[in-house]
C-alpha cells in the first residue's frame, strides 16, 4: 500500500489510488503525480488545480475530477496537511514532481513541495 493510499484511506474510506485511476481513466502512477501536484498546488497562492495542471502536465479537467473524488477542496486540504506530516512524503513528492531544480520542467515545484513538507 502506497503512502497516498494510506493517507487517502484516512480522509475517505472508499478512495484509493487504483480505484481513483480507474474512475478518471488514467494510470495509477499518473494519479500519484496528480495528487502530489494537487497537494503542492494547494499551498501555492494561485488556483490549486491550475497550478497542478501547469506543473504536472495533467489536464485540469482530470485534476478537477480527482479533487471531486477525494471529497473536494476541504478533503484536499486535509490530505495536504496529513501528507505534510508523513515522514516519507517530502522525498516522495519531490521525486514525483521532478526532484532537484534543473533536472526536469517540474524541478521547481518538486523543490517547493519538498521544502513545504519538510517545514
Amino acid at each position: 500500500m502506497s503512502i497516498f493510499d494510506q493517507i487517502l484511506g484516512q480522509i475517505s474510506s472508499n478512495v484509493d489510488v487504483k480505484n481513483l485511476a480507474a474512475k478518471v481513466g488514467i494510470d495509477p502512477t499518473m494519479v500519484e503525480t496528480a495528487i502530489a501536484g494537487l497537494a503542492a498546488g494547494h499551498a501555492a497562492p494561485t488556483d490549486t488545480v491550475e497550478t497542478a495542471a501547469a506543473n504536472t502536465g495533467i489536464d485540469a479537467g482530470i485534476l478537477q475530477q480527482i479533487v471531486g473524488h477525494i471529497g473536494g477542496e476541504g478533503s484536499l486540504a486535509s490530505f495536504a496537511t496529513t501528507l505534510a506530516q508523513h515522514p516519507d512524503a517530502a522525498n516522495m513528492i519531490g521525486s514525483l514532481l521532478g526532484g532537484k531544480d534543473g533536472e526536469s520542467p517540474l524541478g521547481n515545484l518538486g523543490s517547493l513541495a519538498s521544502g513545504l513538507f519538510k517545514s
